[in-house]
């Protein structure tokens, strides 16, 4: 019996001053944690959708706190998060302005040319890998909806083979931007008027080849700008939004028309 208590008592002994070492520990290497940081994070909406580029809310309400991001950086919240937050952190904030994602891509069924039936795994990475893709044109968009798979808030749709963004729905979040192969999602300002919806970068007969609506590089819309918004690069139209004063000239002269209103 006494074999069975002496080894109880030194269980139980250990036992203690592993907890007392634990306790100690814990108390030498605690990290502070601002108060505001917490409160930051109840303000922010939860999402976690990776928008402000962090890893998600915690991360963002940290980043705030310790000032490497602006208290209007959440693209979910907009500026009723933005104010909430910027009373926690006793600052001033300026609205930051409301973007929406566009597809810079006409490639619809319609317009863009087939190339072949492609068979295997409906998504966008896998069949840019495959190189069997369904469409002529080596810019335009897939159509496999990755995009929309992505798309948390059900602003992205895929109609007749083109990614289509609801305006009203969309965030901002940019999930979609990072996405897409082919790079051709962008967040744009929700008061552009205007934007191209081509990405091809070849000159006109060839785009004229695999797609109806693709720009040709004819820089008839940047002769009628009388802004200078609007540019030629790579054989592609390109709109400086700080510039752009929505006159619609650029739109109006465009051969193939396409240059679109952003969001009509």
């Amino acid at each position: 019996m006494q074999p069975i208590l002496i080894a109880t008592a030194a269980v139980a002994i250990i036992g203690l001053l592993i907890g007392l070492l634990l306790v100690t520990v814990g108390k030498k290497f605690k990290v502070e944690t601002d108060p505001r940081e917490a409160a930051v994070r109840e303000a922010l909406p939860g999402n976690n959708c990776g928008g402000c580029g962090y890893a998600g809310c915690d991360a963002m309400a940290a980043a705030i706190v310790s000032g490497q991001a602006p208290v209007n950086g959440c693209p979910v919240g907009g500026s009723a998060v933005a104010e909430k937050i910027a009373r926690i952190m006793d600052v001033e904030t300026v609205a930051a302005e409301k973007k929406a994602a566009f597809v810079k891509c006409s490639g619809d069924c319609e317009h863009a040319a087939a190339k072949s039936h492609y068979v295997g795994i409906e998504d966008c990475a896998s069949a840019l890998a495959s190189g069997l893709s369904s469409k002529s044109c080596d810019y335009g968009c897939l159509g496999f909806g990755s995009c929309a798979n992505v798309c948390g808030f059900g602003a992205i749709c895929v109609v007749d083979g083109l990614a289509r963004i609801d305006r009203s729905k969309c965030v901002a979040c940019g999930k979609c931007v990072a996405v897409c192969p082919r790079h051709l999602i962008e967040l744009v300002p929700k008061s552009a008027a205007f934007a191209v919806r081509c990405s091809n970068k070849d000159r006109g007969p060839a785009v004229k080849k695999v797609c109806s609506a693709g720009c040709i590089g004819c820089k008839l819309c940047e002769k009628q700008c009388e802004n200078e918004a609007i540019s030629v690069e790579n054989n592609i139209s390109h709109i400086n939004y700080e510039k752009c004063a929505g006159c619609g000239k650029c739109a109006e002269k465009c051969p193939v028309k396409a240059i679109y209103l952003t969001f009509p």
